[in-house]
């Protein structure tokens, strides 16, 4: 808030933030939507949504435009958490239990977000907007797992187990945040960005999490 206030007072035109998917929520039976009902439920979604208040009020008392981008899951190269896990057990071919897993997930690839973040710096009609990235294709948990897989040259062992076990041994020791990572369903609706400013995702997720892996 610091940053913009200061960016307005030297006439910065536009200010563009990068926000969360967070903002909309942790998981859906739907496609989260732009102009969604905002649903954060910690600190980190709560706190993105408060900056994006507070810049849209700068906004329209100094005139200067802003443009928020909420990503979901940004993959690339150095990539941490759940994500590094996940590339670290491919890696070492350990058998995972996601084979039966039919949720599926929106990602966005570092490629993606850095051209749509350009995108909403020059476009003329992105001036106020909110924009949700991603890759434009979905992936279930296998999926992802087979494209790091891909991406490292190597057959990824999935087993066949019933994601009701998952969930309950992931409850019992504690980790159902984990598992609504891993195993849960996020789906992103990038249509006001291809609407609006006519972008498309430059990489797909196969192409993506190569670069990512390599």
């Amino acid at each position: 808030m610091n940053l913009a206030e200061q960016a307005a007072r030297a006439d910065v035109k536009r200010f563009v933030f990068t926000s969360s998917i967070k903002v909309n929520g942790e998981e859906n039976d739907r496609p989260f939507r732009h102009d969604d009902t905002p649903m954060p439920i910690d600190p980190y979604g709560i706190s993105k949504l408060e900056t994006e208040i507070g810049l849209h009020e700068i906004a329209a008392r100094t005139g200067m435009e802003v443009v928020v981008i909420r990503p979901p899951l940004v993959y690339g190269p150095g990539a941490r958490g759940n994500f590094a896990l996940l590339v670290g057990l491919v890696r070492k071919k350990i058998p995972l239990p996601f084979g039966s897993l039919k949720n599926r997930r929106t990602l966005v690839a570092l490629p993606n977000l850095v051209d749509l973040i350009i995108t909403g710096m020059k476009h003329p009609g992105a001036a106020g907007e909110t924009l949700l990235a991603g890759d434009g294709e979905d992936l279930s948990t296998p999926g992802l797992i087979e494209g790091i897989a891909a991406g490292l040259g190597v057959k990824p062992i999935l087993l066949p187990f019933p994601p009701a076990l998952l969930q309950m041994g992931a409850r019992v020791t504690g980790k159902d945040a984990v598992y609504q990572r891993l195993c849960g369903s996020l789906q992103v609706d990038i249509s006001q960005a291809r609407d609006v400013l006519g972008w498309s995702p430059i990489v797909t997720p196969r192409e993506g999490l190569k670069l990512a892996v390599k």
